[in-house]
């Protein structure tokens, strides 16, 4: 697939896996965030389209997450996330030479994306959110919300199922659905500790509105189950930044990347961040 593999340190020192798609001539950078289950193997199609519109792509797996063995699906804080992407940043920058960059976010990623625009803005050319985690359906019961609570004042390092573990609710596709299904590399439980850092990026949200406008686009699954459409659609609305794109995939899944409108996904994924390197928003 012509991507580099790289091992990138970040803040505490943890060494996460990543891969680099060189580009040559290079019009552009992408940094790109994964889900909560998933890791970089699930976007190599999208990265490479992007790599052969011209775009230097970076992906990292998540700490605990896809081949990082480490403290499987832990994290400290949102700082310490939101630390890490700005390491793999800065990874980015110092591989392909650039000093301003796009970011993808997917599913729980966007919330990811969200929360470090909010952090720090400067060099982001674009965001792309695909499916974003912004406003999650709940899935959890009452009960292993109340477990969770409990565990993150006392057993911080305490392991939950992640309560997305049916295929279905991500493609229509049974080729896809028995991929995510046997995929090793899947992430199946997080932390307590991990949980509360998701929630307390929640409460970032509320900054990107008082943040400087770059150009956003939003992908929506028509046929969604894992996020309220409804809500993410009005939170981007709301922003009334000048270059905001919303597009939404009829009858798809969750997980565009494996659905019948891949292509078009691609298409649009890749115009847009070529319209959008050379906005001046």
């Amino acid at each position: 697939m012509d991507y580099r593999e790289l091992s990138i340190r970040l803040p505490d020192g943890y060494a996460a896996y990543a891969r680099y798609w060189p580009a040559a001539p290079c019009r552009g950078a992408v940094l790109c965030h994964h889900g909560i289950q998933s890791h970089v193997g699930w976007y190599e199609t999208s990265s490479a389209r992007l790599r052969d519109a011209g775009f230097a792509v970076l992906q990292v797996d998540r700490r605990g997450c896809g081949r990082n063995e480490s403290d499987r699906g832990h994290a400290e804080s949102a700082d310490q996330l939101i630390g890490d992407a700005m390491a793999a940043r800065d990874e980015l920058f110092r591989h392909s030479g650039r000093d301003d960059y796009h970011v993808i976010g997917v599913s729980w990623g966007g919330k990811l994306a969200v929360a470090a625009y909010a952090h720090d803005p400067v060099g982001v050319k674009s965001l792309s959110l695909v499916t974003p985690g912004l406003f999650p359906r709940m899935i959890t019961s009452n009960e292993e919300k109340a477990r969770i609570g409990h565990a993150m004042i006392y057993e911080p390092r305490a392991l939950f199922d992640i309560p997305l573990n049916d295929p279905a609710l991500f493609t229509a596709s049974p080729k896809w659905q028995a991929f995510f299904r046997d995929d090793p590399l899947t992430l199946r439980q997080c932390t307590a500790s991990f949980y509360l850092a998701s929630r307390r990026m929640d409460r970032m949200m509320a900054k990107l509105a008082s943040s400087p406008p770059t150009a956003v686009h939003l992908f929506i699954a028509g046929e969604e189950h894992i996020v309220d459409n409804e809500r993410t659609v009005s939170f981007i609305r709301e922003l009334n930044w000048p270059m905001t794109r919303i597009s939404t995939w009829d009858g798809a899944r969750h997980s565009l990347e494996f659905e019948e409108v891949k292509e078009d996904y691609f298409r649009e994924l890749t115009t847009f961040i070529e319209q959008a390197s050379l906005s001046t928003v």
